[in-house]
């Protein structure tokens, strides 16, 4: 199938969105009839400007309120329908998109449909042109594909065929078995949208929440096994509408798009082939004034550091399976990614089964694949381009991590065990624009093979924040994904203190929550204050023991159970304003206690506020 992209998907001018279209790789798009409308040129420049760029213009579109009418209005139809055709043929185009009736003056009658898209068919196939007929989800009379089919049936013209659209037909949760009776040669145009499951109306849905493929929930995959069965092999094209793609470079949206399109036309059995064995290591960037600092946090979280790099001034911390790195090594990437966004997540490693596949599928999505400079002996991690120019590292799962250390640092020969009982990283917590979650959405299921949650809102003092999860299908790589377009929010200060997006906060997990915060609190970390009301829904929500909630209050720790299980988890005071760390413990649970993040929110809100009122008073 070739591949297109409609103009209304992205920002910018009509000139702009051909050239990122283009760039993109796409072979083809739709021209929305408002970009033609709002260009300066005419539509035969349109035409000289997408052959200049190596496009072909698949359809202009769309056409409304056609067919069912009573006269005199549907001579004025038609009438209509010749005019667009006389601009088609300047732009070369020679699909006629008709959308389904929303006149409140259409006749519901199929006979009567199909008698006006016989007649239309009869006007396009004199000029060469096809009549496509897509049914709108919110159309008064056919709003199903299989009306819509029965009509183009009944029509008996070779010049009239269907348009397939996926939100059209998904969000209404049609059966979609019926496509695959649909001869090829009748399907003139598919077009492709996702979108997460909200419960809203259908109109409002369409024109404001529209995603790529593997941004959304819909079951695309089952879609495209039905459309396979028909053997259609024509255009492939995304039509979008969402507000925050309209907020975004042009050149960013169509990559995304294209890739979504390569995302969607995979083998679903290679679809995640991916397989992941957690975080290797998080790199911390650091200035060298700072590292003391920071070294003095993680010691009192109970890391040790086992390893100083032979030439750099790059130290490793160690505790069970969780390495952390703190790079204050000058002019380095490290160093330069310090001096904008300050004691910071500069590094993730990942570790992945199959090195060279990923670095292929990399390839494939069009990522650029980065190598830091290296000194001679030293290893060589690939990387991709991570959130707001972070690293994120590519490590092979299957070696032994000593020996991988040992290439870089001079390790010490007995390392002191674990002295709190923190044994691996449980999840990582990003905040980004809310324009860009979606194409970290696509990027986390299309590079690593990541499965992906809804969206949750979590309210917040000065709004509210929608959070995802992406994590892998066994769990051993987790993330979440924060962000709001309130300014006062959480997710939003650390935007703004931070320079842009990046790691928020760490979870660390612990068998044994109790015995780990205990010690913690010896060692002198600060946990975050919680207040006695939550303690006290906790006792009328659960009907938990009052020695088990006395504990919890003691140590400032939130809860939550499921029907699987329960979750214990508390969290650092926040580190220079940057970061902070959560502490987690899972009895058979397998959320993230989201129901608790109000409670977390507004203790680290109270903080700060108290915070700025001493400056001032000292001021």
């Amino acid at each position: 199938m070739r591949r297109s992209i409609a103009t209304v998907c992205l920002s910018g001018d009509l000139k702009g969105k051909l050239e990122a279209i283009a760039a993109a790789g796409f072979e083809g798009f739709e021209l929305f009839e408002n970009d033609l409308l709002s260009f300066e040129g005419t539509a035969r420049e349109v035409r000289q400007m997408a052959q200049d760029l190596g496009l072909s213009i698949v359809t202009l579109q769309p056409f409304r309120d056609f067919e069912g009418l009573p006269e005199p209005q549907r001579s004025r139809a038609l009438l209509r329908a010749e005019r667009k055709m006389d601009v088609m043929e300047q732009l070369g185009a020679d699909l006629f998109f008709v959308c389904s009736s929303t006149s409140p003056h259409s006749s519901g009658s199929l006979e009567r449909i199909a008698e006006d898209l016989y007649e239309l068919g009869q006007r396009a196939q004199q000029r060469g042109f096809r009549v496509g007929y897509e049914a709108l989800a919110w159309s008064k009379h056919i709003h199903d594909y299989r009306d819509a089919w029965e009509v183009v049936r009944r029509a008996n013209h070779p010049a009239v065929g269907i348009i397939l659209d996926t939100f059209h037909i998904l969000a209404r949760n049609l059966d979609l078995s019926a496509i695959a009776k649909i001869p090829k040669e009748k399907i003139f145009l598919v077009q492709v949208a996702d979108a997460p499951l909200l419960e809203m109306g259908v109109l409002p849905w369409s024109r404001h929440f529209r995603s790529f493929p593997g941004q959304g929930q819909l079951p695309l995959a089952r879609f495209m096994q039905v459309l396979g069965e028909t053997r259609y092999d024509g255009w492939l094209s995304l039509e979008v509408f969402n507000d925050q793609f309209r907020t975004t470079p042009p050149k960013e949206t169509a990559l995304d798009g294209y890739r979504s399109l390569v995302y969607l036309q995979e083998n679903p059995l290679n679809k995640l082939p991916i397989q992941t064995g957690g975080v290797a290591f998080v790199e911390f960037a650091v200035s060298e004034e700072m590292a003391p600092t920071l070294g003095r946090f993680f010691q009192a979280l109970g890391f040790q550091q086992t390893g100083q790099h032979r030439s750099k001034e790059v130290g490793l911390w160690q505790q069970g399976q969780i390495n952390l790195i703190l790079n204050a090594e000058p002019g380095s990437f490290a160093q330069a990614y310090n001096q904008v966004h300050g004691t910071s997540v500069c590094a993730v490693a990942v570790l992945v089964d199959e090195l060279d596949q990923v670095l292929q599928r990399a390839q494939t999505y069009k990522a650029p694949i980065f190598y830091s400079p290296t000194g001679p002996g030293e290893h060589q991690i690939p990387a991709l381009r991570g959130l707001d120019g972070s690293l994120l590292y590519l490590v092979e799962a299957h070696q032994n991590l000593r020996d991988f250390w040992a290439v870089d640092f001079e390790l010490a020969e007995n390392a002191p065990p674990a002295a709190c009982g923190l044994q691996r990283i449980d999840h990582l917590a990003q905040v980004m624009p809310a324009a860009q979650v979606h194409s970290w959405v696509l990027f986390y299921r299309t590079i690593l093979g990541l499965q992906t949650s809804n969206l949750l809102e979590i309210p917040d003092p000065g709004g509210l924040i929608q959070s995802q999860v992406a994590e892998s299908p066994d769990k051993s790589l987790r993330l979440v994904l924060n962000a709001s377009q309130a300014g006062g929010t959480l997710a939003s200060r650390f935007l703004n203190e931070y320079y842009g997006g990046g790691v928020q906060h760490i979870a660390f997990s612990t068998s044994d929550i109790f015995a780990t915060l205990e010690q913690l609190q010896q060692n002198g970390l600060r946990l975050l204050p919680i207040p006695q009301n939550y303690y006290d829904d906790l006792e009328a929500r659960y009907g938990l023991e009052p020695a088990l909630l006395k504990r919890l209050q003691a140590l400032n720790i939130l809860y939550d159970q499921s029907p699987e299980g329960e979750f214990f988890h508390a969290y650092t005071q926040t580190f220079d304003d940057l970061f902070f760390i959560e502490i987690v413990e899972r009895r058979g649970y397998d959320g993230y206690g989201a129901v608790n993040a109000p409670i977390r929110i507004a203790a680290q809100t109270r903080l700060i506020k108290t915070s700025l009122k001493s400056l001032l008073n000292k001021a």
